[in-house]
């Protein structure tokens, strides 16, 4: 079977079919593009024998040849589903523990999962790279602020939008945002980020655990500037009606987005030393 005759007739119909039927964020989380970036900072910030460690795993790999891309399988198809976000009640102040709230298993549980496997010299090289894949999907997934926020609104993905993003809020932070704060050209996304990752900032961003940063995006979520909710005394709720990203929302939080995607890149870099650097 020719393949790139194959694709590029899919192409156009997939496209077809988001024109009509835009996908819900539910299936991918900050969007291939914003894992791409992601996992492409920490491949270029580990150490020496991390990035050799990662590459000879990689090489095994069967569908990808570089960690920047592999860090996109969990979502394709989606894998291990509840376990790319955490919920949390509408009236709660954070996470208090490395417990999911209401669940078995949550992003915060799945990062220490397959750092543990990946860290194991007991565990399989299949079982290693296929916690390596998930491991730099779920750093990315813990700093999409949207990935730790409401059950009931799934997320965002009930808070329909209007303006410069379509879809849904989830999907405007999913992809859009990040495609307004970074671009598409993922190489040249990382370069650009990683001027202003100073050794003061990965000092900082790298002296806390999953559940700091899950902590982290659930305030984000929270602030008024993201329109994700509305503060009513304890409980914060959701709005009624669209929620307008304008130039105005694009410029307040393609900071905020960028930094979320810096954060990410160094602290898996940190738990990638730490699991397999020699």
């Amino acid at each position: 079977m020719n393949l790139r005759v194959v694709g590029s007739k899919a192409r156009h119909i997939l496209l077809a079919l988001a024109a009509l039927f835009p996908i819900s964020s539910d299936a991918w989380a900050w969007g291939d593009q914003g894992h791409k970036v992601i996992c492409e900072m920490a491949m270029r910030l580990v150490q020496p024998s991390t990035h050799a460690e990662i590459q000879k795993l990689i090489s095994n790999d069967q569908q990808f040849d570089t960690f920047s891309d592999s860090c996109t399988w969990p979502d394709h198809p989606r894998q291990r589903a509840s376990e790319h976000f955490l919920n949390l009640p509408r009236d709660s102040d954070g996470l208090h523990s490395e417990a999911c709230p209401g669940a078995a298993a949550c992003v915060v549980t799945a990062i220490k999962r397959d750092f543990e496997v990946l860290s194991s010299n007991n565990a399989s090289q299949a079982q290693k790279l296929a916690s390596l894949k998930f491991l730099g999907h779920w750093v990315g997934d813990i700093h999409q602020p949207l990935h730790v926020s409401f059950e009931d609104d799934r997320g965002g993905n009930s808070v329909l939008v209007t303006g410069l993003c379509d879809a849904n809020l989830h999907s405007a932070w999913d992809t859009c945002l990040v495609l307004k704060a970074v671009g598409e050209d993922v190489s040249g996304a990382a370069t650009e980020l990683m001027k202003t990752i100073t050794p003061a900032r990965i000092e900082g961003w790298t002296h806390s655990a999953p559940m700091d940063w899950a902590n982290e995006s659930f305030a984000i979520a929270e602030q008024a500037q993201t329109k994700y909710c509305i503060r009513q005394g304890a409980s914060c709720d959701q709005p009624a009606g669209k929620v307008t990203i304008d130039a105005a929302y694009v410029a307040t939080n393609a900071p905020i987005v960028k930094e979320q995607l810096q954060k990410a890149g160094v602290r898996l870099a940190h738990l990638l030393d730490a699991a397999l650097a020699k």
